[in-house]
């Protein structure tokens, strides 16, 4: 490399790094390198956005408007202009490169007989900017198994020679480039050409700014050995938001600095310390658990980050719940009622004594069941909220998501039993139409229900003093709330059938108790014991 001038990268790290970067170079921290001082260069990729948006927003807009700092906002005003005379000759050397295996001196060779690369006044900016260019053609032929005759070289060839002279030879064309070159600053996406421009320029000894908010390292692609420091701001974030065109108009308090700051430390998805509704965005599903009787009554009782198996992965909440028949009645009669009690009694609990408590969709959803269809092959959710069928817009978006993932997923794995000649495409489209009527009360239900917390419960209640006869749409609904984490109970003293006739019992416990009663009703608990339960 050249010696007129060696440097080291900052530590980006520390909280003063914007003040070097105001520093003009030759002003700051120097060590010796050889013959020459090196100089400190402030290059560094920054993931992640901070906790604090409206923070993050403004913090990038000061910087990029900062008069102390001549910020040239690359990203945005990259010159995609090249002479006509220089991609001829670049495709001239490219063409001999494709027809032989030219050494990376020669390939250099060529490019200088062709005038590709600029010269200077100071023949130490020649040389600089010539073994610059080499050690990024170095960097793409080490890191592609045919070298430089791999079929992407021939567009990094002619970018890097475009972005060379429109921008590197113009900042360079000065007396000491260094100490009047603007800070580039680079935001967002960049192609494979503008991750090696952009190592080009840190080569150089620019001062070269990466920001990406979802916390991608497009440098990577050049940067193989990751001498390039980088720097997570904080978690990334869902959508790539655009650079601030303004500067934000809402500022946060203090107090409000300090509790985003808190949740990210405190409440992380592993920390078993939530805050409410801190999963209100994220998906649920189900992790049906298989119990005994005894713990079926343990376990219901427990919020649902206490539970066996509950976990936070990748934006989604799995909750470990309960899918349970109890069939026929104990010969303790006072610890059975006191149980079913207990179930019922819950403030996110719906008691279901009459059947069937939902309805058969007789509408044909089929254009709206295709429409939604993702190029997998299965129910979209995205672009289920996107219909104006869908009739669940008036929930929080969160929720949304939560019931659309999970009736794709119902649809996609069907549990419920087909009818005699009912195909696989048919079940799917009973599903789905099914899904589409969910009860008022269980939407309510599910409206509650805050993912780490308590687990929402169905308790069904079956005698022959329940009237009719439990029905297939019924059945329909229990599994999709079941794959929302709803927990399940179903009690029937009689132990005849009613879910056996519509879903095979390997997807839910099934609890036999010491007798049978074919007159039971449903028992409320006494006014006093409901007092009692109120005050305690």
């Amino acid at each position: 490399m050249s010696n007129f001038l060696s440097s080291q990268f900052i530590d980006i790290k520390q909280e003063n790094w914007v003040s070097i970067l105001k520093t003009p170079v030759k002003s700051r921290a120097s060590s010796s390198a050889g013959e020459q001082p090196a100089y400190s260069q402030a290059a560094g990729v920054f993931l992640g956005m901070h906790p604090d948006k409206d923070d993050y927003l403004e913090f990038l807009y000061e910087l990029a408007h900062d008069p102390s700092i001549h910020i040239y906002m690359l990203s945005e005003h990259l010159n995609k202009q090249i002479e006509t005379a220089r991609f001829q000759a670049i495709q001239r050397i490219l063409l001999i490169l494709q027809n032989e295996k030219l050494s990376m001196n020669r390939f250099i060779a060529f490019m200088e007989g062709e005038r590709l690369i600029p010269h200077f006044q100071n023949p130490e900016y020649t040389k600089k900017i010539r073994e610059a260019l080499k050690v990024v053609f170095e960097k793409f032929s080490s890191s592609h198994k045919n070298g430089l005759q791999d079929v992407d070289f021939r567009r990094v060839a002619v970018d890097m020679v475009k972005w060379m002279w429109n921008h590197a030879y113009e900042w360079m064309d000065s007396e000491d480039y260094l100490a009047s070159a603007p800070k580039i600053l680079w935001y967002g996406e960049a192609s494979k050409s503008e991750a090696y421009f952009l190592y080009f320029l840190i080569t150089l000894g620019f001062d070269v700014l990466i920001f990406h908010p979802a916390g991608k390292n497009d440098l990577l692609a050049a940067d193989t050995e990751e001498a390039v420091p980088v720097l997570e701001f904080g978690p990334a974030a869902e959508v790539l938001e655009p650079f601030p065109k303004t500067k934000p108009i809402r500022r946060t308090t203090l107090a409000f600095r300090a509790s985003k700051e808190i949740e990210r430390v405190l409440h992380t998805d592993d920390s078993m310390l939530y805050k409410p509704w801190q999963f209100r965005s994220y998906t649920p599903a189900a992790l049906t658990l298989k119990t005994t009787y005894d713990e079926l009554f343990l376990i219901i009782k427990e919020r649902a980050f206490i539970r066996p198996n509950f976990e936070v992965r990748d934006e989604t909440v799995w909750i470990p719940n309960i899918f349970a028949k109890v069939s026929g009645i104990s010969k303790n009669r006072r610890e059975y009622w006191d149980r079913v009690q207990g179930l019922s009694e819950s403030e996110l609990s719906l008691t279901i004594r009459s059947y069937p408590f939902s309805r058969e969709v007789r509408a044909n959803n089929l254009f709206h069941y295709q429409n939604s269809l993702g190029s997998d092959g299965t129910l979209d959710p995205e672009k289920m909220l996107q219909g104006n069928w869908w009739r669940y817009k008036q929930l929080p978006t969160g929720l949304q998501l939560g019931i659309a993932h999970a009736i794709s997923r119902y649809c996609d794995s069907p549990r419920l039993k087909p009818l005699p000649h009912e195909d696989r495409g048919a079940l799917q489209m009973y599903l789905f139409n099914q899904a589409m009527d969910i009860p008022l009360d269980a939407v309510r239900l599910l409206q509650k229900f805050d993912y780490a917390q308590e687990v929402p419960r169905i308790v069904l209640f079956k005698s022959e003093q329940s009237g009719s006869i439990f029905s297939r749409s019924d059945a329909a609904l229990l599994l999709l709330l079941n794959e929302l984490g709803v927990d399940v109970v179903i009690l029937n003293p009689t132990g005849q059938n009613d879910i056996e006739m519509f879903v095979d019992e390997e997807y839910y416990d099934v609890h036999w108790l010491e007798e049978v009663s074919f007159e039971q009703d449903f028992r409320e608990p006494s006014l006093f014991k409901k007092i009692f339960k109120k005050i305690f």
